[in-house]
């Protein structure tokens, strides 16, 4: 294993081991709780462009599943390919036992060649993202011909995105829902029941597989994709990183769809911003963001709370929502937002991932809320 280090934008610095593919990246530093699913969490198109970071002190005893599809869908994964930037443990077990194990993290990892860092204090990095807040960060291998430049110089290129090793623009700069959209108009479960347009920000696989296994036929189609004009009888909006201010073609579109009809709309985390930007609210950054599988979240104007799965780094402002907006959940933790319903249409939301994977399925009743929504239109 090569000797490698994580620099951070503030200067801090965290040394290890590599068992991942060798090469320098970029990324924004952010970190999840979840004691498993890390094949889930890295085909998670929600985590492009960032290094993920692990709490969870040993990671790869499990292995990782088989790469096989269904009916277009991965049967294990979310998506077609890891899409973090990099992953960061602090205890990588080379060996694994699984039954539905294939290969070892280290192998898939240098397979898509992504890094992967052992050996780092991830309680400690965690402390420090805690307090700081998530910032961008270089992964320097020292024996990398800039090794050596892991001072300020460093640290000043990694704010302004110049780096010789692996250049990028700051994290919030870049409309990345755009980089892991489809481009193409894609069908599932075809011939089916009621027809759901699906805005695809960088949805989940098992978004999909919910509304499938409840009958439903998906039409997905890309972020900006103008579907005002299509037959259909519901809208998904889906997951997908980054910056929901970068989304406005989207916004615009769901705005239009809004003053046409009133088929029934769901949004899902990204979804849930891009719906609540529709209703006139704003979108602010997390100083950390909400990535586990704990967070609990109570349904307004009920003593109901759940225990719910995340990963997001910007919630929705709800005190600029339009009059006939209500908040649906609000995050017991921190007071933030959790989704909103409109109080004529149906039009609902929720910031946490009710088809978890990996995680809880607590809220999974909100895809029944949906189809019962299609059922009554």
């Amino acid at each position: 294993m090569s000797n490698v280090t994580l620099v951070l934008s503030d200067g801090t610095t965290f040394h290890g081991k590599s068992f991942g593919y060798e090469s320098p990246v970029v990324g924004e530093v952010v970190f999840n709780t979840a004691m498993m699913g890390y094949p889930e969490s890295l085909t998670d198109p929600s985590y492009a462009g960032q290094i993920m970071v692990l709490t969870y002190p040993l990671v790869g005893n499990y292995g990782v599943p088989p790469f096989t599809f269904h009916d277009g869908l991965p049967d294990f994964m979310e998506s077609d390919r890891i899409y973090a930037t990099a992953l960061v443990v602090s205890d990588y077990s080379q060996y694994y036992s699984h039954w539905n194990a294939k290969e070892s993290l280290a192998e898939w990892l240098k397979r898509e060649k992504v890094p992967g860092i052992t050996g780092i204090d991830t309680r400690e990095l965690t402390k420090v993202l805690r307090e700081h807040g998530v910032m961008m960060g270089k992964i320097v291998f020292d024996d990398a011909p800039d090794a050596g430049n892991t001072g300020s110089a460093c640290c000043d290129s990694i704010a302004t995105g110049k780096t010789d090793a692996a250049p990028i623009e700051d994290y919030g700069s870049i409309n990345w829902v755009e980089r892991v959209s489809c481009k193409d108009i894609i069908r599932y479960n075809e011939g089916a029941g009621r027809k759901v347009v699906l805005v695809d920000c960088g949805v989940k696989a098992n978004i999909i597989r919910c509304l499938v296994g409840r009958g439903i036929e998906v039409i997905r189609v890309p972020w900006n994709y103008d579907y005002t004009q299509m037959e259909f009888d519901g809208l998904f909006l889906a997951n997908g990183p980054g910056d929901p201010d970068r989304c406005e073609e989207a916004v615009n579109v769901l705005r239009r769809q809004m003053s046409m009809s009133r088929k029934p709309i769901c949004g899902i985390c990204m979804g849930n911003q891009l719906l609540a930007k529709a209703a006139g609210a704003t979108i602010y950054k997390l100083k950390y963001g909400h990535r586990s599988h704990n967070q609990p979240v109570r349904e307004v104007g009920t003593n109901r709370c759940y225990v719910t799965s995340q990963n997001h780094g910007y919630a929705v402002d709800a005190s600029r929502l339009g009059n006939d907006w209500r908040e649906l959940f609000v995050n017991m933790n921190d007071g933030s937002n959790e989704g909103i319903r409109h109080q004529l249409n149906p039009w609902f939301s929720s910031q946490f991932h009710p088809e978890a994977c990996s995680g809880p399925v607590d809220t999974e009743f909100m895809f029944d809320r949906f189809v019962d929504a299609l059922a009554n239109g």
